[in-house]
């Protein structure tokens, strides 16, 4: 059993690491817990849904933006120095939401831009600090490091939602702001403890020719290339959050509170996969892992169409059927096989990327990871109009696993990816 478990080796060996991951899921859960509680708040003002929506949108063009040129910013100064002026940066941020909040004065325009320089922000500090972590740890022990920042995630994505409902319920949103900031002032503690980490090799002035630059590195590495497109398959092909909505109110009955409980299990799916990692550190061919673990990923999301399209119906208000505990353990599946896909692609990229292209390629993996499900959300909830809800979750995901089969029998060299000899 003890070999099933998270290996902590990276946190009992380096005290850098131990610092930067406390800093980061303490920076996990203020975030999560802010975006649920802006969602919430923006709601009571408007009465919108459309208005909530566009919080994605505000969130997502300065991630996407700021993601490349982020990357560049990181291989051009101290990593450290990059990690902790944005993290102050979001801290201020986080006080801005307070100072709204607590005068008064919160409007969907404030929060709309609030919402950006913090997602900014982040699609900088990101980049900074999946890069370091080569940096204060063995090679060997980075599939187990990756797994722990998984497991940190998916805490995060299950604490954040919970403490936002219960804090704004209770005492409203400047003290669930408030948490938040807190909860970053630990973080920048933790983080200031990192050692100096200046760039290595040939330094590049960040700006559109570094950009460019590691965009071209990417394009003639194959291995690293394909990390990109098996996600962008995932995401885009078989990402069924769309569809929950719909699943709670006319299909499986139970509404909100269903659709929660499924975002809820892709979530405990990424937690289970990081406790139960152990044996991931023990394996070789890590390329073939990532194609098993997303073909799982599209077989459950299959699966998981075929469940919904078998429920019988629910009228409004309607209480939950029996078919949602099947579809939830499926997305608890394609959690925990999402998070083992994960753990590989972020270790591929540090193990074959040199550390002058370190940051610059983690920015192009923030710009995949924000902009693959949005992609996947616009198809999926196209196809739920002629395929209905149930056909597009089969057809995404057996749409999934052709792509990524095709792409690995294509690129046979990922397949043949060796740990021991990481080659670009």
């Amino acid at each position: 059993m003890a070999r099933l478990l998270a290996d902590l080796t990276p946190l009992r060996e380096s005290v850098p690491f131990r610092r930067m991951w406390i800093g980061t899921s303490l920076s996990g859960i203020g975030t999560q817990l802010t975006n649920v509680a802006v969602a919430l708040q923006i709601f009571d003002l408007t009465q919108s849904n459309l208005a909530v929506g566009l919080v994605g949108l505000f969130a997502l063009v300065p991630l996407v933006v700021l993601g490349l040129y982020g990357g560049a910013l990181v291989d051009a100064y101290d990593r450290r120095t990059v990690v902790l002026v944005t993290q102050v940066g979001i801290f201020a941020v986080a006080c801005g939401f307070v100072a709204l909040s607590w005068l008064g004065v919160a409007t969907p325009a404030y929060l709309y831009v609030l919402v950006a320089v913090q997602s900014g922000l982040f699609a900088i500090n990101s980049p900074a600090r999946m890069a370091i972590i080569p940096r204060l740890i063995q090679p060997q022990l980075l599939p187990a490091a990756n797994a722990l920042s998984s497991l940190s995630f998916g805490v995060a994505m299950t604490i954040g939602p919970l403490l936002a409902g219960v804090i704004v319920a209770r005492a409203g949103y400047a003290w669930a702001y408030g948490v938040e900031a807190v909860l970053l002032v630990l973080a920048v503690t933790c983080l200031a403890g990192l050692p100096s980490l200046p760039p290595q090799g040939e330094v590049k002035k960040a700006g559109l020719a570094s950009v460019l630059e590691g965009l071209h590195y990417l394009g003639t590495r194959p291995n690293v290339r394909m990390t990109f497109l098996v996600d962008l398959s995932a995401m885009v092909f078989a990402m069924p959050r769309v569809l929950f909505p719909a699943i709670g109110m006319v299909l499986i009955g139970g509404g909100a509170t269903t659709a929660g409980i499924l975002v809820a299990g892709i979530a405990f799916g990424a937690v289970l996969g990081g406790l139960l990692s152990g044996p991931l550190g023990r394996v070789r061919w890590q390329g073939r892992a990532i194609v098993v673990a997303i073909v799982i990923w599209g077989l459950a999301v299959t699966a998981f169409g075929f469940v919904v399209a078998a429920a019988p119906g629910a009228g409004p208000g309607a209480p939950a059927h029996w078919t949602l505990w099947p579809a939830l353990s499926l997305m608890v599946v394609a959690g925990v096989a999402d998070t083992v896909s994960s753990v590989f692609r972020s270790t591929i990229l540090q193990a074959a990327t040199p550390d002058e292209m370190r940051g610059r390629l983690q920015g192009v993996f923030i710009v995949v990871v924000a902009g693959g499900p949005q992609l996947g959300t616009l198809l999926l909830g196209a196809l739920a109009g002629p395929l209905g809800v149930g056909g597009a979750a089969v057809a995404g995901g057996l749409a999934c696993v052709v792509v990524v089969l095709a792409l690995a029998a294509w690129q046979r060299g990922f397949v043949r990816y060796d740990a021991l000899d990481p080659t670009p």
